[in-house]
């Protein structure tokens, strides 16, 4: 008796009385190879759990703002072996179809280091039958023989002409996700109407293809070539062109600790370094290996602060190194901290980290260039919950700024847009601590953002200068820009749309709110809808978003606030900005006025005890 004919005896057996759900469990146990998935799905029937059957075959991985991301787990909206294959497969169609060079251009695959034994889970088996789907299909495949960091699977792409690149990651969530993060030709993220073209296609194609399942194709087919060694080796050559002080580096005195979360980074890490100059930086002993457990952190992001960076505070502290770098599992964002004249340490919001990047990248631009170069060629961007602060600096400087949608796959393909028209980008960011220095990379890149900060640090230094004091006098020349993020969670999707909704039709139908508290609003726009009351068609400039709520307002003060969902976690985030003129320079009267803007957000806009949302935990 074959396997299927001991799913149709589960099955009548255990019919669950629903003809969709029974369609989706018998399509579940006929394609799955995987035996612990099967047998959790097997399990779930058997035990009647009609509910969580439901839930998890009754609907689709979506792309989000970094690709499908999910829990690993049994389920068609899960990340697991069958549900990669099925992307995958939808991959292959949509691509046959928009390239018909396809078979000799090839395809870039990379992963990080997570895995669940439960599931029998992994990046690296993911990623291996990512390959084979394409290998059986008769298409070259580029897949990294170990685990990368998600910038070298866009620069592979761009450096082998590939058609495409796929990498296998959940960066900085929880350890029970993964994902799957597409990156187009160009080398930057795919953004419409490619998602919703492959989704199209993913559809098309749910039941496995022969030689699908076969990983084994991996190392037989003549087809797979490992790009490690010429894609490492190009990757810090080409680090070299914003290396400006390499002499200054290779002298240095100051000491750098690193901690790569558990994750891809410390080898690259220390690579970068290298090539910029410098000695290694000191890795954190318990952090620096991959461990999908992330055992040492309560959450594996770097971004939640010094509760997370514990061990390399007191690591620094006892090798007397001032500045600490941290990549988050995959290696694509980075947190700082220094330790300041009175003993503590600041940890760097994405936003100040912007701030002394922006300079940092504007000055050695202005030192280098040569006399006829034209200011206006050159471009800085950030997403539009970012700080203003490159906005301040371009005004006075005369280079330009632009903004984007929340999301680097928005910056990635408008840099590429830039360059392609001859201008010059210099750095882009996102303030969730994402990075683009430089244009090697079309996405953020944390090993670059952590030896470009060490060049950064060295500098000042030599001025008898921090990275906090050049950060005030990066403030008191462009203005304050004082900022604040945070989140909360919210596990109920129609919560979350009544919260946007009652903003949408505040006082009356149609009517977004004039005040907030005690504060007035100039401006709101709301680019879900595609609304904006600044402009005079009343259309929003950036694009609308219909699939994610986001709603600015800017208030008469000079504050500006966002309340946006994310796209990869259950939150509703806020970002509020003081923008002051450089004559403002009372910094603790513009902070209170921050904090009293958000308590206002929060009490009248998100009403957090109503509405049930989870506080974020400091």
């Amino acid at each position: 008796m074959g396997d299927g004919d001991v799913n149709s005896n589960l099955l009548a057996a255990r019919s669950t009385g629903d003809a969709q759900l029974d369609k989706a469990v018998w399509q579940w146990l006929s394609w799955d190879k995987n035996p612990k998935t099967k047998e959790q799905i097997e399990n779930l029937l058997r035990n009647g759990m009609n509910k969580e059957l439901r839930d998890r075959l009754c609907c689709r991985l979506t792309f989000g703002t970094a690709g499908l991301r999910s829990a690993m787990g049994a389920g068609f909206c899960y990340i697991n072996d069958l549900t990669v294959i099925q992307s995958t497969q939808g991959m292959y169609k949509y691509l046959e179809r928009c390239f018909s060079d396809f078979r000799q251009r090839g395809f870039v695959v990379g992963y990080d280091t997570r895995g669940q034994v439960t599931s029998s889970c992994s990046s690296k088996r993911l990623a291996k039958l990512t390959a084979a789907v394409l290998l059986a299909k008769g298409i070259p495949v580029y897949l990294f023989s170990t685990y990368v960091p998600t910038p070298f699977v866009p620069y592979a792409v761009q450096q082998l002409k590939a058609v495409a690149g796929v990498m296998i990651t959940a960066s900085h969530n929880r350890k029970e996700d993964n994902g799957y993060k597409v990156y187009w030709e160009s080398g930057a993220q795919i953004t419409s109407p490619h998602d919703k073209e492959i989704l199209k296609c993913i559809e098309e194609c749910v039941e496995p293809w022969n030689g699908s399942w076969n990983e084994n194709l991996v190392d037989t087919s003549p087809l797979t070539q490992d790009p490690l060694k010429e894609i490492s080796k190009s990757y810090m050559e080409d680090l070299k062109k914003i290396c400006y002080h390499r002499e200054l580096n290779a002298k240095t005195n100051l000491k750098f600790v690193h901690t790569s979360f558990h994750g891809v980074g410390h080898d690259y890490v220390q690579l970068a370094f290298k090539a910029f100059g410098f000695e290694p930086p000191i890795p954190v002993p318990e952090q620096k290996d991959p461990d999908p457990d992330f055992s040492t952190v309560k959450c594996p992001n770097p971004e939640e602060g010094e509760s997370v960076l514990e061990l390399s505070l007191r690591l620094a502290e006892k090798e007397s190194a001032r500045v600490v770098v941290a990549t988050d599992p995959d290696a694509d964002r980075l947190a700082v901290a220094e330790l300041q004249e009175n003993g503590l340490w600041k940890v760097f919001t994405g936003n100040e980290l912007a701030a002394l990047f922006g300079w940092w990248m504007f000055r050695n631009w202005k030192v280098k260039s040569s006399k006829g170069a034209d200011v206006k060629s050159v471009y800085m961007l950030a997403t539009t919950v970012s700080s203003k602060i490159l906005k301040a600096i371009a005004l006075k400087e005369g280079f330009h700024f632009e903004e984007t949608l929340p999301g680097f796959k928005w910056i990635g393909n408008r840099v590429k847009d830039l360059l392609d028209n001859g201008k010059e980008v210099l750095f882009a960011f996102e303030e969730s601590i994402g990075f683009m220095c430089g244009t090697s990379v079309l996405d953020k890149d944390g090993v670059s953002a952590a030896v470009v900060t060490a060049e950064m640090a060295s500098y000042l230094e030599t001025k008898n200068l921090t990275l906090a004091q050049q950060l005030t006098e990066i403030y008191e020349m462009y203005g304050y820009h004082i900022s604040k993020t945070s989140y909360f969670l919210c596990y109920d999707p129609s919560t979350i749309k009544k919260i946007f909704e009652k903003i949408r039709n505040f006082d009356s139908p149609k009517s977004y709110p004039k005040s907030c508290g005690a504060y007035s609003i100039l401006h709101v726009r709301d680019v879900t809808t595609g609304y904006d009351s600044s402009q005079l068609n009343k259309k929003s400039v950036l694009p609308v978003s219909k699939n994610s709520q986001m709603i600015t307002f800017t208030f008469q003060n000079g504050c500006v606030a966002t309340l946006r969902t994310s796209g990869t976690e259950p939150k509703i985030k806020y970002y509020a900005e003081m923008c002051a003129q450089p004559e403002q320079s009372d910094k603790i009267f513009l902070e209170d006025q921050l904090q009293k803007v958000i308590e206002a957000l929060i009490e009248n806009f998100l009403e957090p005890d109503k509405n049930g949302l989870g506080w974020r935990s400091t």
